[in-house]
């Protein structure tokens, strides 16, 4: 008797799955480092505090400061805080030596007044904003212009203004004055890196399901299967679950922005257009197979 053949050698889990592992981590290794790079160039921008204006001893700061943009209503908000400088101010600058009132440009909604010896508090001051549509929704942008000049006793001081941005949702784009002596910036406001590529990635993933729900009407159609109710289930899920999934979209954009137009509104259209033609399909199938099942009880 012959003596029984070797028998192979298991295939080792991990081999097999080592080819798979590899890949995905470097994939991961290059999001994170591209990630990484992104948010710190981002925060950066953030950081970045533009001065323009005076450098007299004897001056009035004015640190301006974005704290939010709401673009449906074309304005950003600016938190103000004014330090005198020098002779112009007392107790290290927390309060003028006498009456100070700082005048804006003509976007910026208010003035600013301060009473001589009395404490100086921060201030918000609404900034209107010119050109760019929401409508444009991630890709919209906005122009305005800052600009300070203050009054002290009624007589004109140097200003200098320190201006950042503390807005997560947007990039400011800083334009000096020529002369580099005005307390004056042009401001070019654009959605922020993240926030772009949010939003592009949500469009990107609401014609990837509308294709994944396409195939699969394709494939329930062409096969003549009957009502497939899990099938039938996830499209369903679908359809609403895109719907929450772009009211995630920062900033709150309105129905009817760039997103919508070019992925929401045909993606949804697709996928309830699928999910109906499916059903059709699905009931005739069904209808037909009863119609036959009855012939042949009858025959019989």
């Amino acid at each position: 008797m012959a003596p029984p053949s070797p028998s192979p050698h298991p295939r080792r889990f991990g081999a097999s799955i080592l080819p798979v592992l590899l890949p995905f981590a470097l994939l991961v290794l290059v999001a994170v480092s591209v990630g990484s790079w992104l948010q710190f160039t981002e925060r950066n921008a953030h950081d970045t505090v533009h001065t323009v204006g005076s450098r007299a001893a004897d001056r009035v700061d004015v640190e301006a400061t974005v704290q939010s943009v709401d673009a449906a209503a074309r304005e950003l908000v600016l938190r103000v805080r004014v330090t005198p400088r020098g002779a112009l101010g007392e107790e290290e600058g927390t309060a003028p030596v006498a009456d100070l009132s700082v005048e804006t440009s003509v976007a910026t909604l208010n003035d600013l007044e301060f009473k001589a010896h009395e404490r100086l508090a921060p201030k918000d001051v609404q900034v209107a904003l010119t050109g760019g549509s929401i409508s444009d929704y991630p890709f919209d942008t906005y122009e305005t212009d800052v600009e300070f000049w203050a009054l002290m006793g009624g007589k004109p001081v140097p200003v200098r203004m320190l201006f950042a941005n503390a807005e997560t949702l947007f990039s400011l784009s800083v334009t000096p004055p020529p002369s580099g002596q005005e307390a004056a910036v042009g401001l070019r406001l654009s959605r922020s890196g993240s926030l772009l590529v949010f939003a592009v990635f949500m469009m990107v993933v609401m014609w990837a399901l509308a294709g994944s729900v396409l195939l699969g009407a394709w494939y329930l159609t062409t096969r003549r299967e009957a009502l497939v109710w899990p099938a039938l289930s996830w499209m369903a899920a679908t359809l609403f679950a895109l719907a929450a999934f772009r009211n995630t979209a920062p900033g709150t954009p309105p129905i009817g922005c760039v997103l919508d137009w070019f992925a929401f509104l045909w993606a949804e259209t697709v996928i309830a257009l699928c999910l109906i033609a499916v059903v059709v399909t699905g009931v005739r199938t069904a209808l037909r197979a009863a119609i036959r099942s009855g012939d042949a009880h009858t025959t019989r």
